[in-house]
């Protein structure tokens, strides 16, 4: 019974602990919630990004502010290893490069404030998506390896190393301020002499589960599910859908037939950082899809379109940031009957491509010139440059061509081009290389193409303030529209067709500026509101396995741009095949949620019919199991199950090891008494002894 009690008590006091002890951690520990980790990501040869040990990787925490910092970190600091506090200025790929040689260095926490450092320039590569495009030995060789132009000099190539350690971007100033404050009170050196204990400390989980390559990550998945019938894995590959719709319906399960012409206008939807999820990707790829989905919505209400003598076709692409996942698999699915057309019934193709800085003055189309020296196709692409000229008198914009001997840009029209040479040319904002000197960074803002509002705007003035940059960019929007209606046979007048620059102003303010706004509640789905709850932020990132909160958004505005009210109640909206001669082959149907009337209390929903699609954009390297292609993408995110940062005090080496050898002392002491407790149990823990009364 005695050592009963004594059990009672011991559990009490353990559940006591268990109780206080999240208390105790957040005595200890401040946690870091704006943060954004580098992830690791892999491919058919090798693996970039950062990871964690398994627990996280912890370190006293030393500020960067300029190179003659970094002497304490990897030499002179006593207390290894650092955890680099780096400050924008010094987030270079020299210094990062610096770091990942030192065995002192446990981490990194970037500062990067909402305006670039000078420092702070394209982290991608020099010649973007190289190998995967149209140019190869067998193909143009002398552009291959941009061997004629390099598209994007400014690019250092950070987002494709790879880190030993956890990288983590800090998004919020004033956990910063509590950083450097911590680092301040406890680390800074007085002097040059060392700070004294206890020292401000963090910690960086992000341990990744997929390692090397593609190739291995792929089979571990296999291996993992088909021995312990456990579908998690260790890496997915990079996916997400595409968007179309075309002027004219189609037979979405059909198949065009050979005589069937098309005029495609294509853009990507795609950006990256070096951070994941943080993808602003402005001019490179919200730029060209605005402009796109202005000249749809032009097109759209345009009275003759659905009587052209050809269609127009609208391709919005995802994932061709990493080797153009979106239209290789658009391809492959057109040369092999998987989508309602084939590549031979596409007549010109026309891409936006980077096209929101300098829009006010002129834009370049760039072609192929090997396809060129083909009589035919030359004969075309003049035909569709001399559209382009037409249109554009009037107009404040001016369509150049540049040295007929410059290959294409980075483009998703290579992918078709690599399997058909078609007529076409791709619209940028630059000459030559890129003139958007943060491609594929953090800092590919609104600022990049000019957005700048009056101060004071509310957010719903905002919304509807029309910029100078939405101004040019419906220009644009027009130019293409008009070439469009041209190129598909249209004989009507062109001054009609005009893109709308309230609707490109709502598009820039909704992707760039602030995407929880009440144009977009209006348009979306019922069924797809909570994602304005579930979301953070917007991001460009390609994302795996799902439709991403971008391309829902992009779905919707489309939609809404080119679709007309449907006369149906909730239920035949959601379920159409229950009214009379469905035709959804042909559209789609969606109940959106309207907007709020005057002195209504809740916005009035309706149904909306269009014929906006989605196909799958996944490589055809994981269609075709080949993980180690080098004609299609085999881009791969590695699989995770915690991402944190966390900052806290630190005590010396020599007072850990007097706690843990007390701690030691205390256990042993602890286990005497109680193996003597239960020896004695009997004598300390019994009752009084109870007396029989005895009767005489």
């Amino acid at each position: 019974m005695g050592m009963e009690v004594a059990v009672r008590w011991i559990s009490a006091a353990l559940f006591i602990g268990l109780c206080s002890a999240n208390s105790v951690e957040k005595k200890i520990y401040i946690t870091l919630n704006a943060t954004a980790p580098c992830v690791r990501l892999m491919n058919a040869t090798h693996q970039i990004g950062c990871q964690s040990s398994l627990s996280g990787d912890t370190g006293v925490i030393h500020l960067v502010e300029q190179e003659s910092n970094l002497s304490w970190v990897l030499s002179d600091g006593p207390n290894p290893p650092y955890m680099v506090l780096l400050e924008s200025n010094m987030f270079t790929r020299d210094v990062m490069l610096s770091l990942k040689s030192s065995s002192r260095v446990s981490g990194v926490a970037a500062i990067l404030p909402p305006s670039p450092a000078p420092g702070q320039l394209s982290p991608d590569l020099k010649c973007p998506n190289d190998g995967f495009g149209l140019y190869s030995l067998n193909y143009g060789p002398e552009y291959a390896h941009c061997n004629e132009t390099l598209w994007n000099p400014e690019g250092n190539g950070l987002s494709y190393d790879d880190f030993p350690f956890p990288v983590f971007m800090l998004k919020d100033e004033n956990e910063t301020q509590v950083i450097r404050q911590c680092y301040k009170d406890h680390n800074h050196p007085r002097e040059g002499a060392a700070p004294a204990f206890p020292l401000c400390a963090m910690q960086l989980s992000s341990h990744m589960h997929g390692v090397k390559d593609t190739v291995t990550c792929m089979r571990r998945s296999r291996g993992q599910v088909s021995i312990t019938l456990n579908t998690d894995g260790v890496c997915d590959p990079l996916s997400d859908f595409n968007v179309w719709t075309t002027t004219q319906p189609i037979n979405k399960s059909g198949v065009a037939s050979p005589e069937d012409r098309f005029v495609v206008a294509a853009a990507r939807l795609d950006s990256r950082s070096f951070f994941w999820e943080v993808a602003p990707g402005t001019d490179s790829a919200v730029s060209g899809f605005i402009v796109l989905l202005a000249a749809a919505e032009a097109l759209a209400r345009t009275p003759d379109v659905e009587s052209l003598p050809k269609n127009i076709m609208f391709l919005l692409f995802q994932g061709e940031t990493f080797d153009y996942i979106g239209s290789s698999r658009m391809v492959y699915d057109m040369t092999n009957g998987k989508f309602p057309i084939a590549l031979e019934n596409i007549d010109s193709f026309i891409e936006l491509n980077q096209i929101g800085i300098g829009t006010s003055s002129e834009i370049w189309a760039h072609t192929d010139p090997v396809s060129l020296r083909n009589s035919t196709v030359n004969e075309q692409v003049q035909k569709l440059l001399a559209s382009f000229s037409k249109v554009t008198a009037g107009m404040n914009i001016s369509v150049r061509q540049p040295n007929q001997s410059q290959p294409l840009p980075p483009s998703s029209f290579q992918r078709f081009l690599r399997k058909r040479i078609i007529p076409g040319a791709v619209l940028t904002d630059h000459q030559a290389s890129f003139t958007n000197r943060y491609y594929q960074s953090v800092y590919d803002l609104g600022e990049n193409i000019g957005l700048r509002y009056p101060d004071g705007l509310t957010p719903e003035e905002a919304l509807n303030h029309i910029t100078d940059t939405a101004k040019a960019l419906a220009d644009v929007a027009s130019l293409v529209a008009r070439t469009l209606y041209l190129q598909a046979g249209g004989n009507g007048s062109l001054e009609n067709i005009t893109a709308n620059a309230q609707t490109v102003t709502r598009m820039l303010y909704g992707f760039v500026i602030n995407w929880n706004n009440s144009w977009f509640h209006s348009i979306i789905s019922q069924d797809k509101n909570d994602i304005f709850t579930k979301q953070k932020h917007i991001s460009f990132y390609v994302s795996v396995n799902e439709q991403t909160f971008s391309t829902v958004l992009v779905e919707h505005v489309l939609f809404n741009l080119t679709g007309h009210p449907a006369n149906l109640t909730e239920e035949q909206c959601r379920d159409p095949k229950s009214i009379p001669h469905p035709d959804t082959n042909f559209f789609n149907y969606i109940w959106v949620q309207g907007t709020k009337a005057e002195n209504a209390s809740e916005p009035t929903p309706y149904c909306v019919r269009a014929n906006v699609w989605l196909s799958r954009a996944l490589s055809p390297a994981f269609e075709l199991a080949d993980y180690s292609s080098t004609e299609y993408s085999t881009w791969t995110e590695s699989r995770w199950q915690k991402v944190g940062a966390r900052i806290f005090l630190v005590a010396s080496r020599e007072l850990e090891i007097i706690t843990l050898v007390t701690g030691i002392c205390v256990l042993i002491t602890s286990m005497v008494l109680i193996h003597f407790l239960n020896a004695k149990s009997n004598i300390l823990f019994s009752g009084p002894q109870e007396h029989s009364s005895v009767s005489y």
